[in-house]
């Protein structure tokens, strides 16, 4: 009885991840380059200790969230500052602790100090420092992620290169996300930092944002599912609770 009860009471718990990730992605429907995670999958794990060895748990071996960069629908703004990532390319950025991440969002903008940040406020890198923009010009940005800029005063002037945006193939890569949603390699531990670009050619689409990958009708039925696993585990302890109530009475001296 007591093993019944410990292993429902440890599949509802190890489904708990899971359902913080399906949540997560739904919350975040309508959020620009957004990705969904892939859900991670639990593992029987056997339990040493004193008794016969029939316990097992099943267990979240790493509560990681690998990030599913399949790509979003696009839509085309015509913004010169808007860019879409395409295929497996991310962007990378100087998340607020001063460490190198990657994003899918495309939804730059210049501060008053010239810098460019995202809709969210991570520093864009150019190779090798943020990407900073002289006052008063105008930018336009190429597909393979090189920053032009236009004096805005000098009538006629010709586009010069200001930088390059620091865009990498992850295809040959794990992402993970961060606890500031933005992405690392696997095994970072919060660290950040840059990796070597895969072989597909890191490309972005100017004029146009990504939304989100979520397929909300995915994430609803896998939340029910869960939901009624959870229902079924809590219903197993609450049965095997009634049952051992009964065998005490049973077993009780009249």
């Amino acid at each position: 009885m007591d093993r019944l009860i410990y292993t429902s009471l440890a599949a509802a718990t190890s489904q708990q991840f899971n359902r913080t990730q399906l949540t997560n992605d739904l919350a975040n429907l309508s959020t620009t380059g957004y990705k969904r995670a892939n859900l991670t999958t639990t593992e029987a794990a056997f339990l040493n200790g004193p008794g016969h060895p029939t316990r097992f748990q099943p267990i979240v071996l790493s509560q990681v969230e690998h990030v599913n960069l399949e790509p979003g629908a696009i839509a085309y703004t015509g913004n010169d500052m808007d860019i879409a990532m395409n295929n497996d390319t991310v962007l990378g950025v100087q998340a607020e602790d001063g460490t190198i991440a990657f994003t899918r969002r495309g939804d730059l903008r210049i501060t008053s100090t010239g810098t460019v940040e995202t809709g969210t406020g991570d520093l864009v890198m150019a190779e090798g420092a943020p990407l900073t923009i002289p006052q008063g010009y105008l930018i336009t940005i190429s597909p393979d992620g090189s920053v032009f800029g236009t004096d805005s005063n000098e009538e006629g002037g010709e586009p010069i290169l200001i930088g390059q945006l620091m865009l990498r193939d992850a295809s040959a890569v794990q992402l993970t996300r961060r606890t500031d949603t933005l992405y690392e390699v696997q095994g970072s531990n919060g660290n950040g930092g840059d990796f070597p670009s895969g072989p597909a050619a890191a490309s972005v689409s100017p004029g146009a944002l990504e939304g989100s990958n979520v397929n909300p009708v995915e994430v609803m039925v896998s939340l029910l599912d869960l939901y009624r696993s959870f229902e079924m585990q809590m219903k197993v302890i609450k049965s095997s609770e009634e049952i051992d109530k009964d065998g005490a009475r049973m077993m009780s001296l009249r």
